[in-house]
């Protein structure tokens, strides 16, 4: 029987969506200790490294489970058009956060992730005709004021904070809306980056500029690289066709989250005034938003009980 006060109905869509979106937020949360030990990789051979081992596991994957024929019929023109789209903003995304750990700016990256919530917002509303409630107003105006102060202290990394939101942000929105399920849409988009990608690794060989083959640990984390990537992605996008997109800004807290304290108390990295008040702004928005969230999510399933 359904308690009709928990947030989603124990069956729903929505709560495999969650669980799902945890998995995939708490793994890039920790991504960072990975890319750490790539230091000694420029970013742009990290980013190819990731590209062209994802797709080599990913079409693995489809082959055993005998995807192939489904995802072939799906790979519509538009389709491709939009996941092309998808690719753009995603390696955006990608080379940008492996530049932010490598150059020691997590902190930077993990405020990049609790401003993703304000675009996931905007794009749920201006593109899909989502509504915002008063009290989510209120949050994301809270949140949006964080941001503004670290504007107004004119620092030099916050592009890095922006880049990460819109970009990351675009791409849910497109892979949310396009028709292929979250394995399909991945191994397109990782094929149709993995020609740039390759020819970044030969050109870097041919200069001999290679990270790769120098050593077998530095081997080994590359080749890794593909799993690191694709699972958190997979889940991301399994999740985001799941529940409503602006109800993805419950689960965002949880990547940044983790990203915040590596770079405070492994990382070392140095906490100015500005951010304090911009990360307790952007914190209680958050958590003004969640709390609202559950509640109108918990009034849904009570009222869908009473029709029952």
């Amino acid at each position: 029987m359904t308690d009709p006060s928990a947030p989603f109905p124990a069956s729903s869509p929505e709560r495999t969506g969650i669980l799902l979106g945890v998995g995939a937020y708490a793994l890039w949360g920790f991504l960072p200790l990975y890319l750490k030990l790539l230091t000694h990789v420029p970013a742009v051979q990290v980013l190819a490294h990731r590209i062209v081992w994802s797709a080599i596991m990913l079409a693995g994957v489809v082959l055993v489970l005998k995807r192939g024929r489904g995802i072939l019929a799906a790979a519509t023109r538009r389709t491709l058009l939009m996941l092309t789209a998808s690719a753009f903003f995603i390696a955006v995304n990608w080379l940008v956060y492996i530049w932010a750990v490598q150059h020691e700016h997590v902190l930077d990256a993990s405020l990049g992730y609790f401003i993703n919530p304000l675009v996931n917002v905007a794009l749920g509303v201006a593109v899909l005709g989502e509504r915002v409630r008063r009290v989510q107003g209120v949050a994301i105006a809270l949140a949006a004021t964080g941001v503004a102060i670290l504007a107004f202290e004119s620092s030099g990394s916050l592009w890095i904070s922006l880049v990460l939101a819109v970009s990351f942000g675009t791409y849910g929105l497109i892979r949310k809306v396009v028709a292929i399920d979250a394995l399909g849409g991945l191994l397109i988009e990782t094929l149709l980056l993995a020609p740039v990608a390759l020819a970044v690794l030969f050109a870097a060989h041919a200069h001999g500029d290679s990270a790769f083959g120098q050593d077998r640990a530095t081997d080994g984390l590359l080749v890794i690289a593909g799993a690191v990537t694709a699972a958190p992605l997979l889940l991301f996008a399994a999740a985001a066709r799941r529940m409503p997109y602006a109800a993805l800004g419950l689960l965002q807290y949880v990547a940044p989250t983790l990203q915040f304290a590596l770079a405070v108390f492994v990382f070392g990295e140095h906490l100015r005034p500005a951010n304090i008040a911009s990360f307790a702004l952007i914190w209680v928005g958050l958590a003004v938003y969640a709390t609202d969230s559950v509640r109108a999510a918990r009034q849904t399933g009570q009222g869908r009980a009473r029709l029952a």
